[in-house]
């Protein structure tokens, strides 16, 4: 993968966060200026979505590109050419299920799920607002019936 030293990438790894990533807050902050209103990291919904929208009963979750494993099989040969290629492989393959599971029966409770790539966040926010509010949108035609 890339040639840190085992202390090197065990300081990289120590700094990685689980929730008020960057790009969840930089998402957050654009929904927030659109006048949407959400919780950070609900524990009454499984999978505790990066953001919600309550009113809506939508579930945002934020998705690094490599904990998330986009481009699977790519990743998928990094990591088994990579150092503890077996740990990094079960680790990111089960996220990518435990992801599917937790959209599953999210939306078997009738809430809409929106994932995002962390570098689409970064690179095309406007487009992911423009979801949120089509998501939000489709919501409000749902409950005007």
């Amino acid at each position: 993968m890339d040639d840190l030293t085992k202390e090197q990438r065990k300081k990289n790894m120590k700094h990685i966060r689980s929730k008020d990533t960057q790009i969840e807050i930089t998402l957050r902050k654009a929904l927030w200026h659109k006048g949407y209103r959400y919780r950070k990291n609900d524990k009454k919904l499984i999978g505790k979505p990066d953001i919600v929208l309550p009113r809506y009963r939508i579930a945002i979750f934020c998705d690094s590109e490599y904990f998330h494993g986009k481009d699977w099989p790519e990743l998928e040969k990094r990591i088994l050419k990579g150092s503890n290629s077996s740990y990094w492989y079960g680790k990111i393959k089960r996220i990518i299920e435990r992801d599917q599971e937790v959209t599953a029966v999210l939306r078997s409770e009738g809430w809409t799920v929106l994932r995002f790539w962390g570098n689409d966040i970064k690179k095309n926010l406007d487009a992911c607002v423009q979801a949120v509010d089509e998501a939000v949108f489709d919501c409000t035609l749902c409950t005007n019936d």
